[in-house]
């Protein structure tokens, strides 16, 4: 059986399986849509919390960053995991107390005003599409190679399938999908890095393989190998960074705080049934999630040796295109691979000077790895469904937290209070019909490679809602002033900073040019800065909180037990 009829298998039965989940839980009432009734057994909600995290970013392109850049990519791999810890030690149990399923919610009940809620609103609005534009951009990656279609089209299968289950269905149907999508990508990413490591280095578990020698009885390390063929071929050497530490620290800062401000992976704390419920299920979900981010290093490596040599050759000189692999003809039908052949001498050579023929896409590495390796059909067509998995199952949380933002924020909280829990329910499915249109525009014309736009996400939150929600919850004279003051600072400064060097004035993007010497991917650390300034100056400068929320934050703090999660 050949590779695109095993993915039609495979993927069909997914899709067959995640649509079955949707009408099984369809949701009934604006509590099901929102916090699936509050009523998640805390294992559960740690594998759909696991899934929710780990997004096409993390799955596909985020060991493919570490295979291009080495020691560099590493950033993306530790502010990933560390903000994830943030986020369930210092603000999930004290949210899940509060009771309020939204960010915009918290920071409307918390700074006592509608003008906060709406700046919230704005902001987690622009965070969501950002992010989900990554998503969709690793639908299209995967469909355009397995099923044989363009990107276009790829983007708009995508889209049709979460529509589906996220209109239908809502949290309760997107909860029990995750579920099943994180067994499908966590097996899809073990199985070829099981498989690869064996052939590599002669170790089961990839996280011990990274570490060891090769299998071909040279008695060199994995790393030793990787920095030797880096070095001749032109690149740095692979465990060595190229980036200043002040870049580094923002970068990593920025996805860590970033992670904790994030309103999708918030919600999912408010779907079980006690306060403690939600510190089991983020203690179960950092151990999903460790599994995969262990992998990632040992896969990166792997896929980098097994890429060079099969386009160098094992002597370095260049492979006939004639006799080119069929991965690298598959990969060519997608435009994300390409050959240039300047010395006119039939060989393909990949390197990082002048000498270099090949354009590889960095997002392809994960999905093109169990090619490279030769490894069975069905390990391939497993891999795509797994790629799709993780890109569906974040894009579904994404726009569930924009619908509920526009119908319970917008709509129910501020601009149209008396409207029936029916009337929310539509306005929520309608919320989420227009945003997957736009998310797939962006899905079809992304900003950049997938995880790279999921950093400018991340970026964006930490500068508006990290700051909002630390004060709001650790600094209870904070008033509404400033916090508004802050949110609008943060978020303008990072989106205009971010906008300047990928739209503007691309040709400018270079370290000489940034402020501080900190790139795109990490101004959210200085826009995080910038907005707790600004609301602290604020903040002196008028009113401190009334009575009544500064004792409501205090009941936050200490907490007198657990309760049902509250729905409005």
């Amino acid at each position: 059986m050949d590779i695109q009829l095993l993915t039609f298998i495979i993927v069909g039965a997914s899709f067959a399986l995640y649509i079955g989940i949707a009408i099984w839980a369809r949701a009934g009432s604006t509590t099901d849509f929102y916090v699936a009734g509050g009523g998640v057994h805390p294992i559960a909600n740690g594998m759909a919390t696991a899934a929710d995290w780990m997004s096409a970013a993390s799955f596909i392109s985020m060991a493919g960053l570490i295979s291009f850049m080495g020691y560099d990519g590493a950033v993306y791999l530790l502010g990933w995991t560390g903000g994830y810890v943030l986020l369930a030690l210092c603000l999930a149990p004290y949210l899940r107390k509060f009771g309020k399923f939204t960010v915009p919610d918290f920071i409307g009940d918390r700074y006592y005003s509608q003008t906060a809620r709406t700046v919230a609103v704005i902001c987690a609005i622009f965070v969501c599409f950002t992010y989900v534009a990554g998503q969709m951009r690793g639908v299209g990656v995967v469909f355009s190679r397995f099923l044989e279609v363009d990107i276009v089209t790829g983007v708009v299968i995508g889209m049709a399938i979460v529509f589906f289950y996220t209109v239908l269905g809502g949290m309760k149907g997107i909860t029990y999908t995750q579920v099943a999508q994180y067994c499908v990508l966590i097996f899809a990413y073990l199985v070829p890095a099981v498989f690869i490591s064996i052939m590599v280095t002669g170790h089961f578990l990839p996280q011990t393989g990274f570490g060891a020698t090769l299998a071909d009885g040279s008695g060199v390390h994995l790393l030793e190998k990787l920095d030797g063929l880096s070095t001749e071929l032109g690149f740095n050497e692979y465990t060595s960074g190229t980036k200043s530490m002040i870049d580094v620290f923002c970068i990593t800062a920025a996805l860590m705080v970033g992670t904790a401000g994030l309103p999708h992976v918030i919600v999912r704390f408010f779907t079980v049934p006690k306060v403690r419920d939600a510190r089991y299920s983020a203690g179960w979900a950092l151990l999903f999630i460790a599994i995969l981010y262990t992998t990632a290093p040992s896969l990166a490596s792997f896929a980098r040796v097994n890429m060079i040599e099969t386009i160098n050759g094992t002597e370095q000189t260049g492979t006939d295109y004639a006799n080119a692999p069929s991965w690298i003809k598959n990969w060519e039908k997608t435009g994300l691979i390409s050959w240039d052949d300047k010395n006119n001498d039939g060989k393909m050579f990949y390197s990082g000077d002048d000498r270099n023929e090949m354009k590889v896409d960095r997002d392809i590495m994960v999905l093109a790895n169990p090619e490279i390796a030769n490894l069975p059909a069905w390990v391939i067509a497993l891999v795509a469904a797994g790629g799709i998995a993780a890109a569906l199952s974040t894009s579904a949380g994404l726009l569930l937290v924009i619908s509920t933002s526009v119908s319970h924020d917008l709509l129910k909280r501020n601009l149209a209070p008396n409207i029936t829990d029916r009337q929310e329910l539509f306005y929520a499915r309608l919320a989420a019909g227009v945003a997957i249109a736009i998310a797939g525009y962006f899905g079809i014309n992304p900003p950049g490679f997938v995880a790279q736009v999921v950093a400018f996400a991340f970026g964006l939150a930490a500068s508006s809602f990290f700051p909002a929600i630390i004060m709001g919850i650790f600094f209870k004279q904070m008033n509404n002033k400033g916090a508004i003051a802050g949110m609008l600072a943060g978020i303008g400064f990072t989106a205009a900073y971010i906008i300047y060097f990928k739209f503007v004035n691309p040709a400018a993007n270079v370290p000489a040019n940034w402020w501080f010497g900190i790139s795109p991917e990490g101004i959210g650390t200085l826009g995080m800065v910038l907005n707790f300034v600004v609301a602290y100056v604020v903040y002196k400068m008028t009113n401190e909180a009334p009575e009544e929320i500064q004792q409501l934050v205090e009941d936050i703090r200490y907490p007198k037990g657990a309760g049902e999660a509250q729905s409005h």
